[in-house]
């Protein structure tokens, strides 16, 4: 992520991702976030967590992980460190291998994530099949992956819809510290 030339406020700056991720390692890096978000207990759920209490449950090392939700409206606010790069479902969905032997997807009639009021490229990811537990997984859904951001506060804007109508509309406020 980067800031416009001459910008010192991150919050009113519009930022641009350079994140370019290939459809293989989406897919791995969704089943790694499926593997992390159902792993959690669910007092400490980050998907579950309406505040973003718990948004730095167990993050892996090489990046951030943030947690979609079960639908509805959430705001949360979480601090995150400066110069990792940044993974997130807009609508995703898992299932079973027992329920299905492909990946099952959703009919998405909206989805948009914007940073700072900049619009984010979505992709859509099918996840190789994956363990949790026991048991094989299968995964589909739209993500975005943000490059490492400079350390300042900055509000991440989720929004997505089905034609069954489900929906999503989640703020971060996000800071990242450090780096």
């Amino acid at each position: 992520m980067r800031q416009k030339a001459g910008c010192g406020d991150p919050v009113g700056c519009a930022v641009v991702s350079e994140w370019q991720i290939s459809d293989e390692a989406g897919g791995v890096l969704a089943a790694r976030w499926w593997q992390w978000a159902l792993s959690a207990p669910d007092e400490v759920s980050p998907v579950a967590d309406e505040t973003g209490e718990h948004a730095g449950w167990r993050q892996p090392e090489d990046l951030w992980f943030l947690a979609g939700t079960y639908g509805g409206r959430v705001v949360r606010r979480c601090e995150l460190p400066a110069g990792r790069r940044v993974f997130f479902p807009v609508l995703n969905m898992q299932h079973t291998k027992l329920f299905s032997r492909k990946a099952m997807s959703l009919d998405v009639t909206r989805a948009t994530a914007h940073l700072n009021g900049v619009p984010l490229p979505l992709k859509e990811f099918v996840a190789p099949p994956f363990r949790v537990g026991l048991r094989m997984h299968l995964a589909w859904g739209l993500w975005a992956g943000l490059a490492p951001l400079t350390p300042g506060q900055y509000v991440l804007e989720i929004k997505g819809e089905t034609a069954e109508g489900f929906w999503v509309d989640t703020t971060y406020h996000l800071t990242a510290v450090g780096g």
